[in-house]
């Protein structure tokens, strides 16, 4: 640009001062063509830069609008999840309501069937081996193991669990091997439970399986041992009980219990 502004300015200078010949004018014209020419391409090489920069800053445009659409879309997604979240949790929530009302229920059930147990063995006093438990005024008449039996059962049902404990291991020393040893015993497991001494628990059941072997409250004593243990977070030693009941006792309530805690167990 500044050559032609040179050459320009030199034309009209020679024809000012009349010095210039026909032939160095043809010569200007000729530079003038050649660099008239290269502006023009020039001219053209830049429209055409500027052609793609405008295309570039269109797709530039185009990918910060699909950007702020994607982002607007991830957050839209990430505040479902978070409702998603929030929902989940509240159901589980509500989930560990119902399987903790459903531990107590089966405990309730367990508890129950201990005292229907020895109900219906008092109705077949021959041969039984617990009997019905009689109120305090109506123990008149029954022989002595009969009514210390009763009165450390009443004991225990009254909630005195610490006494009932010790009326029951006075009466194991006095009658070690009775119809009603197996139940004492398996009651003072009870009483510790109930006091949450998950540990005194255990080893009072089990002297129930070790020392009554062949007594009914052997599947009961597991059922509180294993649920003792997962109390205690040990679901390893647990596990292995709740087995145990399935296996050796398979048509009882207290293996359908077991397989129901075996289930929760992760």
């Amino acid at each position: 640009m500044k050559r032609f502004i040179f050459l320009l300015s030199l034309a009209s200078l020679m024809c000012t001062v009349g010095c210039a010949t026909t032939k160095d004018l043809q010569r200007l014209h000729g530079d003038f063509d050649k660099q008239l020419s290269a502006l023009k391409e020039e001219d053209a090489s830049i429209r055409k830069d500027i052609a793609k920069i405008k295309e570039m800053q269109a797709s530039l445009q185009k990918s910060q609008a699909e950007m702020r659409a994607d982002i607007t879309e991830v957050r839209d997604g990430i505040q479902s999840l978070k409702g998603i979240t929030e929902g989940l949790k509240k159901e589980m929530a509500a989930i560990a309501a119902i399987k903790e009302r459903l531990d107590n229920v089966s405990l309730k059930v367990s508890y129950i069937e201990n005292f229907l147990e020895i109900g219906k063995r008092e109705n077949h006093s021959e041969g039984d081996k617990a009997g019905k438990v009689a109120p305090k005024n109506a123990i008149k008449g029954k022989t002595d193991k009969e009514s210390a039996y009763a009165l450390a059962y009443e004991t225990f049902k009254e909630g005195k669990y610490e006494k009932a404990r010790g009326e029951f291991q006075n009466f194991l020393k006095q009658y070690p091997d009775t119809e009603y040893s197996d139940n004492a015993q398996f009651w003072i497991g009870e009483s510790f439970y109930f006091e949450k001494k998950y540990e005194k628990a255990i080893l009072e059941y089990e002297k129930v399986v070790k020392n009554y072997p062949k007594g009914s409250k052997v599947p009961y004593a597991l059922l509180k041992q294993g649920l003792s243990f997962l109390n205690l977070g040990d679901k390893s030693s647990a596990r292995l009980i709740l087995q145990q009941i399935i296996k050796e006792y398979p048509d009882t309530n207290q293996a359908r219990i077991a397989r129901a805690k075996l289930v929760e167990i992760k």
